[in-house]
């Protein structure tokens, strides 16, 4: 899902249950149905669980309309963490901060997708901000993905992925601005819909994969040329060569990360709009090579979209469930593994996933930081809100977070694009 609304779905009437049109009030609107909620109930450590089986029929309820009206944070106003958490500023007047990677040297690099640039911030102060920044890089068309490469102590290079295409800049640790031209790796499909592109090195450094999200809600690649190696997770060798589709029928894997335990790859999801409040889920997922997620045919299993009846019926018994099922239109857009020492011992291997917040629902959902429970390595398809607060009680929103990252020193990184600002989770 994109910060603003693009209506792909003209066969259906949208009911635009906010705003001029002006239907019901938030005070006149009915709860959400279990296991689905929105932000009236969000609270840190409230645990959720949706499986398959919760899923309502398509058009239960209507399409709905309601992008986020953004206002000031109330000087009163900041992130709520769990009891025995601190959330502070740690930098402000940035320019749409999306990704958040950190070096192995412990700088903290940030694109600005809107800035064009990458920022860089070093060390930690007295109050929990940095110490100094600087502009890594400028002049870039929309960058988001980052990632360093060889991976371990001492990478050589920092790669970014762009609206367009992979570059990568000469780096050596401790360096504040890259220390050449950037030299292109690889084109990338672009030309409207998602323009997201992260980045993630497997742990042998052998191969790059690259998210790249959908053109479209729902339109069939089979017709739409604009669709062409899109809704996938692509993959090449460090030079850009020895492309493929390491993953498809994912419309938006906005977010990669690998787990730093095992190797295994992991995406967070936007799915599809327009079948209701509750439909379709979006997802954090471990991703299987040639695996098949349903988009735009199907979803979550063998549940066919109706806009697409009686096609691909042959892919319906391959279609993966994802691991982890959040509420609908979350917009879940980063995810980090916890691999810090200043949380308690049991949040050791989770994974924190940011969540960008609704569009097409009726009450909003979203506008969060998720944590995702591992037990031994392993999810139960349970996660629980951590940082909440971004939306107001009268349901105008003031932060939306995307980027999440592990600093040096054990706290939680959080961008958030309605402020421009990043925030610090410390125990």
């Amino acid at each position: 899902m994109n910060s603003a609304p693009r209506l792909l779905f003209p066969t259906i009437a949208l009911a635009l249950l906010w705003g001029a049109a002006g239907a019901q009030s938030l005070a006149d609107a009915p709860p959400a149905h279990p296991p689905f909620s929105d932000f009236r109930t969000q609270a840190p450590g409230r645990v959720h669980h949706i499986t398959v089986d919760d899923l309502p029929a398509p058009y239960a309820s209507p399409a709905a309309g309601n992008p986020p009206k953004i206002v000031a944070r109330p000087p009163d106003v900041l992130p709520v963490a769990p009891p025995g958490f601190r959330v502070n500023p740690y930098a402000s007047g940035l320019s749409q901060p999306r990704v958040i990677r950190v070096a192995p040297g412990g700088d903290v690099f940030v694109a600005e997708s809107a800035g064009g640039r990458v920022r860089v911030y070093r060390g930690l102060d007295a109050s929990g901000k940095p110490e100094s920044t600087s502009v890594f890089a400028r002049g870039l068309d929309q960058p988001y993905g980052i990632a360093f490469y060889p991976p371990g102590p001492k990478p050589q290079w920092v790669y970014v992925g762009t609206r367009t295409e992979v570059l990568r800049f000469p780096y050596q640790a401790g360096a504040l601005q890259a220390l050449g031209e950037p030299e292109h790796i690889a084109d990338l499909p672009h030309g409207g819909g998602h323009s997201t592109r992260d980045l993630a090195f497997s742990l042998d450094g052998s191969t790059l994969f690259v998210a790249v999200g959908s053109a479209s809600n729902v339109d069939d690649p089979d017709t739409t040329s604009a669709e062409k190696d899109r809704a996938d997770i692509l993959a090449f060798d460090p030079q850009g060569g020895h492309k493929r589709v390491f993953a498809w029928g994912i419309r938006n894997p906005s977010g990669l990360a690998v787990d730093p335990a095992d190797g295994q790859l992991w995406c967070a999801v936007n799915e599809r709009d327009g079948l209701g409040d509750d439909l379709v889920p979006d997802y954090v997922t471990a991703v299987h090579e040639r695996g098949f997620y349903g988009w735009p045919w199907w979803y979550l299993g063998a549940h066919q979209d109706p806009r697409h009846v009686g096609r691909h019926p042959e892919l319906k018994a391959g279609v993966i469930v994802p691991d982890v099922l959040l509420q609908p239109h979350d917009a879940p857009l980063q995810l980090a593994f916890y691999d810090g020492a200043q949380f308690p011992g049991e949040y050791r291997g989770d994974i924190f996933v940011s969540s960008h917040g609704s569009w097409n629902r009726s009450v909003r959902t979203g506008y969060e930081v998720l944590r995702i429970h591992r037990h031994g390595g392993k999810t139960s398809g349970e996660y629980e809100d951590f940082l909440t607060g971004f939306v107001l009680p009268d349901g105008t929103v003031w932060g939306r977070p995307v980027g999440v990252a592990v600093a040096p020193d054990g706290s939680l990184l959080v961008s958030e694009d309605a402020s421009d600002s990043i925030w610090r989770v410390s125990r």
